[in-house]
């Protein structure tokens, strides 16, 4: 069950950034505008991060075994048609359709580690693992996604999902117990399901669309108004719904609402750092795209490492500590890359940072998981994993789309020192609300 589950995992984090180095090679096969090139990794972010919290209630509605089972299925389909693409709108539809099997995937996996391993050091040991593999799994990509476009090409980042997936839907279909009889009275509250997921989904595009548009334009501003006015619709509607798509609950568990305030900060903060880094790599230390990956490679081992053995620390220190540790290790890492130089050396200016950062969300992920599941109810297991799996889709493409203005403000090396600043100001916003929201909970 672990090993499905971390798998499954891998494959939807593996897939936010194989393609990054990739795009200039997919770009220049299918022709793809300028204009349009962006929505190669755009549309899998999009789709994953609004369909998350309806995947989460589908889980609990529905049955973790059988969404598991579509969303790999669909994730799969979407890969093989991604890797057969001969047009980029073929492509980039292909792409949406992944994250839309993701959205599946990731409640899923989590909410059956959930319910399978029960409260204490077991589950936290398991949550731990899981952490550790979806964390390093973003990284792994960059790395796979830069060996891959140097060696059989850029098509193999999708057409290495198909045998995996065949074999992960085997294995689902022939470990895991069958769902039991769905919930009595239990059903998806559709208008809710849709307010909120075009809400997210809007509220993600207008993200992306500030980072490339300005953050003040008319056009930004009416899409964040957009988003704004569907949220507050989908919080009015579950008000009054008999049937809410967040129930009333979870909205109330103290450590699951400060989790994922936390991890909205957390993962936008980390994931910044990976996007400036490869930026700065490349376009100011003349890295090659292979060697960019290769250079991660600090980060990801050091992160997976911490991870494994996060969940038994978080049962002796508490996850307050761990969280704040973690993300002040981050901050560090960040304000040590504020004095990185023209001329830096890997060994001295930049793998200390990379190595701060791999262990403060090393620390980090697998707490975020583990005080988002604590004290909630089997029943509400799928619904709290699709909140903190929004929260790790949602926070890097907010952090990425600040850290990039903030990055477009400056010019050169002065723009990236002040970037790497503002990632610090994420993470220490991020410790202060650890330390705040987890004060009675450990």
């Amino acid at each position: 069950m672990l090993g499905l589950a971390c798998a499954a995992q891998a494959m939807v984090g593996l897939d936010i950034a194989i393609v990054n180095v990739a795009v200039p090679s997919i770009q220049r096969d299918l022709g793809i505008s300028q204009s349009s090139v962006q929505w190669i990794v755009v549309a899998y972010g999009l789709l994953l991060g609004g369909f998350l919290l309806v995947g989460g209630r589908m889980t609990d509605l529905l049955g973790r075994r059988r969404i598991l089972i579509a969303g790999l299925g669909l994730f799969t389909a979407a890969s093989l048609l991604a890797g057969m693409a001969q047009h980029g709108g073929v492509l980039i539809t292909a792409r949406g359709f992944q994250g839309l099997g993701g959205a599946l995937i990731a409640p899923a996996a989590l909410s059956l580690l959930a319910v399978t391993f029960g409260e204490g050091h077991e589950r936290n040991r398991a949550l731990g693992l899981f952490g550790a593999v979806g964390a390093a799994a973003g990284t792994v990509g960059v790395v796979a996604g830069g060996l891959i476009a140097a060696g059989p090409g850029w098509r193999w980042a999708f057409f290495i999902n198909v045998p995996a997936g065949v074999l992960l839907i085997a294995l689902a279909i022939t470990c895991l117990a069958a769902d039991g009889a769905r919930p009595r009275g239990g059903r998806l509250n559709v208008a809710g399901a849709g307010t909120v997921t075009g809400g997210l989904l809007t509220g993600v595009y207008a993200l992306h669309h500030a980072s490339t548009h300005g953050w003040f334009s008319v056009s930004t501003l009416a899409w964040f108004t957009a988003a704004g006015v569907l949220m507050a619709a989908f919080v009015r509607m579950e008000r009054r719904s008999s049937t809410p798509l967040v129930p009333a609950g979870a909205l109330r568990n103290r450590m699951l609402a400060a989790a994922n305030l936390t991890a909205l900060l957390a993962f936008g903060a980390f994931f910044s750092f990976i996007f400036l880094g490869s930026l700065l790599m490349q376009q100011e230390l003349g890295y090659s795209p292979a060697q960019t990956g290769l250079a991660w490679l600090a980060t990801t081992t050091t992160e997976f490492v911490t991870a494994s053995v996060a969940g038994r620390l978080a049962a002796v220190v508490g996850v307050r500590r761990l969280l704040v540790a973690g993300l002040m290790l981050i901050a560090a890492g960040m304000v040590w890359l504020t004095q990185v130089p023209a001329d830096a050396d890997y060994l001295t200016d930049l793998l200390p940072a990379f190595l701060l950062a791999g262990l403060g969300l090393g620390l980090c992920g697998p707490s975020l998981q583990i005080g988002a599941l604590s004290g909630v109810s089997a029943s509400e297991s799928g619904i709290a994993s699709g909140l903190i799996e929004t929260m790790r889709e949602i926070g890097p493409a907010a952090g990425v789309a600040a850290v990039s203005a903030v990055l477009v403000a400056g010019s050169g090396l002065a723009g990236f020192h002040a970037a790497f600043a503002a990632i610090g100001v994420l993470a220490g916003l991020g410790a202060t609300i650890a330390a705040i929201g987890f004060r009675r909970a450990g």
